[in-house]
């Protein structure tokens, strides 16, 4: 089997990408799997790092409004295209797949148009500019929510599957109990604060603010500030007295046993956070980053509110006393806390990787 995937940009496109190529691995041990992707994206460093081939091609990004911007890009995308179409007729792959991001673009039309096998896999409840581009061209849509089903065109129905977001292999072989020893010596509910990789600033001063007015000490807290803002965080909350009832970390490598050890996560709506809070079942407070593409971050929080797995908690709405309140309804009523876990499962979808995977079987078949 020859495998060729694209997808660029940011982690959310990227980590699943790696994640398919894994499990086609896993199942072809003589697969060949080269991945095509930007120089500037964060694939030049994580998908070597994962031990695949990567090849890069020019694409750039277009803005809404008319621009010498944008005339460059079109130029690039030309360029693109030309250099997908030279990569897919050397590599002759049985089948492409995309994740996301705007160099799946040229990859994935140029694939269609060569008679090659396509799939796109979506992970947020609003496609993406290059997805929603690409529906009408490729052969199956993954997506990751049923929400996502009517931001495509009505001719694009029968080719869509709801497969979910894959995740890593360790979310389901860490147990309680190791995750326990690491992050919840003591015998206290936990409630883990995470901004995303490089932080968020406004959770971080709603956090400080609400532990300045509003000590929990009922609760463990581990706050993790990305590392650009941990040692200003740091030094705030030294100055107050609840400072001990918090810990504060820059960066968690280890994420499958922070969520698995934690009673409640407070965190951004990326689609693959999502996902892997709910592969745990815990409840979540989702706080969308504002200034995400077409604010997708928001309709994956209005999604989970909506099956009564989390709540969502504006950025523009975030302070002390609304993130202590939101806190406080989840952790402080039992029948609310068991009713959101038991919807936290059912929207889990912890077979994503095995649904993707029957798909590309199918096509290349």
């Amino acid at each position: 089997m020859r495998v060729i995937l694209s997808g660029g940009g940011t982690g959310g496109h990227i980590y699943p990408a790696i994640a398919i190529a894994n499990r086609i691995q896993k199942e072809y041990p003589k697969a060949e799997i080269l991945f095509i992707g930007t120089e500037r994206g964060l694939e030049r460093e994580l998908v070597p790092k994962a031990g695949y081939k990567i090849r890069f091609i020019p694409v750039s990004y277009l803005k809404r409004k008319v621009s010498l911007h944008n005339v460059k890009s079109a130029g690039k995308l030309l360029m693109g295209l030309l250099e997908a179409r030279k990569i897919i007729k050397q590599f002759k792959p049985d089948i492409v797949i995309g994740t996301g991001g705007f160099v799946c673009g040229p990859v994935l039309y140029t694939a269609s148009r060569l008679g090659v096998k396509t799939l796109i896999h979506e992970q947020n409840v609003f496609p993406g500019l290059t997805n929603r581009i690409l529906a009408s061209s490729v052969d199956r849509i993954a997506i990751s929510f049923p929400e996502a089903e009517k931001y495509f065109k009505e001719k694009t129905k029968g080719k869509l599957v709801v497969t979910g977001n894959p995740i890593r292999d360790e979310f389901s072989k860490v147990s309680a109990v190791e995750a326990n020893k690491r992050y919840k010596p003591v015998d206290k509910p936990m409630v883990l604060i995470v901004g995303g990789s490089g932080g968020a600033s406004k959770l971080n001063a709603a956090t400080i603010a609400m532990l300045k007015h509003r000590p929990l000490g009922d609760y463990s807290i581990i706050l993790v500030t990305g590392k650009g803002h941990f040692e200003p965080v740091s030094e705030a909350l030294k100055a107050y007295p609840t400072a001990s009832e918090i810990t504060v970390l820059p960066y968690i490598n280890d994420m499958p046993y922070a969520l698995k050890a934690c009673d409640l996560i407070v965190c951004s709506a990326g689609a693959i956070t999502i996902a892997e809070v709910t592969a745990v079942g815990k409840p979540s407070i989702l706080v969308p980053k504002a200034h995400t593409a077409e604010n997708h971050q928001e309709y994956n929080a209005r999604a989970m509110e909506k099956a009564g797995a989390a709540i969502m908690l504006k950025e523009d709405e975030l302070k002390e006393d609304t993130l202590y309140r939101a806190i406080a309804s989840v952790m402080e009523n039992k029948e609310v806390y068991a009713s959101m876990r038991s919807a936290c499962s059912k929207v889990a979808k912890t077979d994503a990787i095995d649904l993707i995977f029957k798909e590309v079987q199918k096509l290349i078949r």
